[in-house]
């Protein structure tokens, strides 16, 4: 199919093709407003915020602190579990945020509010059918989430998959997972993505918000101890294969299994089991505990220190 050209930093005004990736409970305006002041992108989760007020505030933060060639959006996840999504939308559209990132759902409702107040709206996929569905509601981009991807991730390998949405869209490419260093930007512009997010290499940023320990963790462990568990949302998930991970095991209980098999208790489990195992990730990502379930992937191979935003950023634009 016939490519549109152009670029990342045409579609959102910034200085290099890259995107701070939004991350549970580590992204905040801090590093956001790093990042912009130089030249890229940052996205944080809704979900970052308890109250829609909070959320507001952060934005309002971050307007004002953006400079020329910065660009900042917000992350939705646009399914049944997230309550508070269409409150988050209404504080998006109402403050005016330059783009937003779709996650785990359709993205229908979020395209038809916020293109009409000039937001972008970027959409989470890992194959061409839902890719093709999205850019059909008007999408401006995809996010492809590849199988190097931190937290939930795709199952395809990052060209390929990038690759294969090109030749279904017409609509630009946003590659994420995989990406570690300079050259491996590169490569996926070079495969036909008109840029990159990148997560896990800014845990160990000074301005995240999470413990110390979590951050030490992405300097001490590589991308060979990125395990996949069921044991978080009950969706397959990247985290750090501490030593209590290896105690509970990555896989769910027989009686999850036994569950969820079952139509009408499928996504009551779900939800119980999203709950609880935020609640754990919340707990290790900001205080020192026994129960660690750090959630990485596996490009935190690049961390060797812990660092400001603005020098691990010279891994990627310097």
């Amino acid at each position: 199919m016939q490519q549109v050209d152009i670029s990342l930093e045409s579609l959102l005004g910034i200085k290099y093709p890259l995107i701070m990736a939004p991350m549970f409970l580590v992204s905040n305006t801090a590093m956001t407003i790093a990042g912009m002041k130089h030249g890229v992108a940052g996205c944080i989760p809704a979900l970052n915020y308890r109250t829609t007020e909070e959320l507001r505030n952060a934005i309002r933060e971050m307007k004002e602190a953006k400079p020329e060639g910065g660009s900042f959006g917000i992350n939705l996840i646009v399914n049944k579990s997230n309550f508070k999504y269409k409150e988050q939308l209404d504080v998006c559209c109402e403050e005016g945020v330059d783009f937003i990132i779709t996650s785990l759902g359709s993205p229908r409702h979020t395209i038809s509010k916020a293109k009409p107040k000039g937001i972008k709206v970027f959409c989470d996929v890992v194959g061409a059918e839902h890719a093709h569905k999205v850019e059909e509601l008007g999408a401006d981009a995809v996010i492809a989430v590849n199988n190097q991807a931190g937290g939930h991730r795709g199952g395809q390998d990052p060209i390929s998959l990038i690759q294969d949405l090109n030749k279904v869209l017409s609509i630009p490419v946003i590659s994420a997972g995989g990406v570690a260093s300079k050259q491996d930007v590169s490569k996926m512009l070079d495969a036909g993505a008109v840029g990159v997010s990148v997560g896990s290499p800014f845990i160990a940023s000074t301005e995240a918000p999470v413990s110390e320990e979590y951050k030490q963790a992405c300097v001490d462990f590589g991308a060979e101890d990125i395990v996949m568990t069921e044991r978080i949302s009950g969706t397959p998930c990247t985290v750090i294969n501490t030593p209590y991970v290896q105690k509970i095991g990555t896989k769910q209980s027989w009686l999850e299994g036994f569950l969820n098999k079952n139509k009408k208790l499928k996504k009551w489990v779900k939800m119980w089991r999203f709950s609880v195992g935020m609640s754990q990730v919340t707990k290790a990502a900001t205080s020192a505990t026994y129960k660690t379930v750090w959630v990485a992937g596996p490009s935190i191979a690049s961390t060797k220190a812990i660092e400001p935003v603005s020098d691990i950023l010279k891994r990627f634009i310097g």
